[in-house]
């Protein structure tokens, strides 16, 4: 039920931004007299809803071409088409655009003509996934806010592509081809307002270097990561989710307090190689450790504090906040040892 409530959060805060700056004035401005006007611009391919004359629908219609957006549009839907190409001038008018969704396209780093994206001066969501990039495409409008890139073939990331991108808050690469050598110390420079950043399902080896200040939720599973570098977090201190499900990581990989974190709230180390527990932080509220190789859990060794001073502090003290544990999947056999009980006193769930 957390989990959900954080997922649902977030979903809020990512969308909300441009959602109720728009929405509202679009419906105080809409006047039933234009809607004739609105029907007879919509190009003959796509879909406008007189009742949401900003968004223009042109998804699942099988074209090739961006048709001509006209200059009222604000979310432009063009998914689920057979698109090779973007060039300037299907949006020589649209410059008002804020979201444009491009999804599952065959668009190639080679049909992006220069400056087709960053003369696009206020657009702020851009959707490319599940198309045939094979690199990050630039230059990129300065006003993005959210770039999702999954499920192309990047494996190349050039020099200063993110630069110039301050507003940028989501960066989503996941499901691509990024190896080690593609992640270099000034990669991610200039994103100082990223929050989320997704490198799932790549072919990484090593924690990515230079990760940006601010970012607050780290998402690395299905790499094959095997060591956590000394220190790493004290360059990210706001990081509050971080997940490394489906990597190589065992004991040896992590230094021993490699996540003793006090901003991690969220810890996700599922199908790793892990023998133990390795030391947490007492602010850690969601730890997953299923399907590792841990063969016994020991509550004393891995309270984040020690239990008499607990006892002596009781709810008033800086006692664990854990409320989820995962250890199914693992060589432990129940019931569940009393010492976890006695340290972890906000323990909602425990799944062994």
């Amino acid at each position: 039920m957390i989990l959900k409530v954080y997922t649902s959060l977030l979903l809020l805060f990512l969308v909300n931004s441009v959602w109720t700056r728009s929405v509202r004035q679009v419906y105080d401005d809409l006047d039933p007299d234009h809607w004739s006007h609105y029907t007879s611009e919509c190009p003959q391919e796509c879909f406008c809803p007189p009742s949401f004359p900003n968004a223009l629908y042109c998804d699942n219609k099988g074209l090739k071409e961006i048709p001509s957006i006209p200059a009222r549009i604000w979310y432009l839907y063009l998914q689920n088409n057979q698109i090779e190409t973007l060039s300037e001038k299907p949006f020589a008018n649209a410059t008002h655009l804020r979201w444009i969704n491009l999804n599952k396209n065959k668009i190639t780093n080679g049909g992006i003509e220069s400056g087709a994206l960053s003369k696009l001066k206020r657009l702020l969501y851009l959707f490319l996934e599940d198309n045939e990039l094979e690199e990050v495409p630039a230059p990129l409008p300065v006003s993005l806010e959210q770039l999702r890139l999954a499920k192309n073939k990047i494996s190349r990331i050039p020099e200063g592509v993110f630069s110039h991108l301050e507003n940028l808050t989501m960066l989503d690469l996941h499901q691509n081809s990024l190896l080690d050598s593609a992640l270099q110390s000034d990669t991610f420079q200039g994103l100082s307002s990223l929050m989320q950043l997704n490198i799932a399902k790549n072919s990484l080896k090593k924690m990515p270097l230079s990760i940006p200040a601010n970012t607050l939720q780290l998402f690395l599973d299905n790499n094959s990561i095997e060591v956590i570098p000394e220190n790493y977090f004290s360059a990210i201190p706001k990081v509050t989710f971080l997940r490394l499900n489906y990597n190589k990581l065992s004991d040896d990989g992590i230094p021993p307090n490699g996540f003793n974190v006090s901003s991690i709230l969220d810890l996700q180390l599922s199908h790793n190689q892990l023998t133990k527990i390795p030391p947490i932080n007492a602010h850690l509220e969601h730890l997953h450790l299923d399907h590792n190789k841990i063969k016994s859990v020991n509550g004393t060794q891995i309270c984040p504090v020690s239990i008499a001073l607990e006892e002596d502090y009781g709810y008033y003290g800086n006692i664990p906040r854990l409320r989820y544990l995962r250890l199914d999947g693992n060589e432990i056999q129940p019931p569940i040892p009393l010492d976890i009980m006695i340290c972890f006193r906000l323990l909602q769930a425990v799944v062994i």
